[in-house]
């Protein structure tokens, strides 16, 4: 199965401690990249031959996945990766408003360490030069948690991951990347600029405003695609 390619080479992730928690980080990091689209129904046999795991274990990072909404349990089917509704998409961006924003306006005082966001906007343009939009959606979600990261905070870089995850699985379902993250390549070299230039408020409002318009645009494409596929099922 092509959604399973490389995942036993992350048996070695696992070490000699086998535990839920460290199958659940592959199997979310795999979610995340688009190995496992939303509405695919996990294997418990492959997936569990694939990392070497035993059942229980297995069953464990799953509960442990639904748990944090990017799978879910259907009764008497099994478990699949969770397909988002777009109240769930307003939730997401209300939570990232809610602590992106945050996180900026309590930086205190310049100068900043802005390496990570730098490097993201450089790793977001070399896949965009290279024509690779799926990189450039990753290069965007690494953009995001490392302003995240600017917090110094282990429980709100845990919290964001699960809500980057989560949104990954929206992202996933867009027809045209290209035209969904383009913009945001020079909005997010704006933000790094703006706080590398100690400009603290000037780049909450950006950032305000940035997660607005995505928001709108996200909605407006995610909607249309989720119309589209209840119609040609229904």
């Amino acid at each position: 199965m092509a959604e399973l390619t490389g995942l036993a080479d992350d048996r070695a992730l696992l070490g000699r401690t086998s535990t839920a928690e460290r199958v659940s980080d592959i199997l979310r990091s795999r979610i995340a990249e688009g190995y496992f689209p939303p509405g695919t129904r996990l294997s418990e046999d492959s997936i569990g031959g694939a990392l070497g795991v035993s059942r229980n274990t297995l069953r464990e990072a799953f509960r442990l996945l639904t748990h944090e909404r990017l799978l879910v349990h259907e009764l008497n089917r099994g478990v699949f990766v969770r397909v988002l509704t777009i109240d769930d998409v307003e939730d997401i961006y209300r939570t990232r408003s809610l602590v992106e924003c945050a996180v900026v306006r309590g930086l205190g005082e310049p100068p900043f360490a802005v390496d990570g966001l730098a490097g993201a906007v450089a790793e977001g343009q070399r896949a965009a030069d290279g024509g690779d939009w799926k990189g450039v959606s990753t290069a965007n979600i690494h953009f995001h948690r490392e302003l995240v990261a600017l917090a110094g905070s282990a429980r709100t870089d845990e919290l964001m991951r699960s809500v980057f995850a989560e949104l990954r699985l929206a992202f996933h379902v867009v027809a045209s990347p290209r035209r969904l993250h383009e913009p945001y390549l020079a909005r997010n070299r704006q933000i790094h600029k703006t706080l590398e230039a100690g400009e603290r408020d000037e780049a909450e409002r950006l950032l305000a405003t940035y997660l607005a318009d995505s928001l709108e645009g996200l909605v407006d494409v995610y909607g249309r695609r989720v119309a589209d596929a209840a119609q040609r099922t229904g």
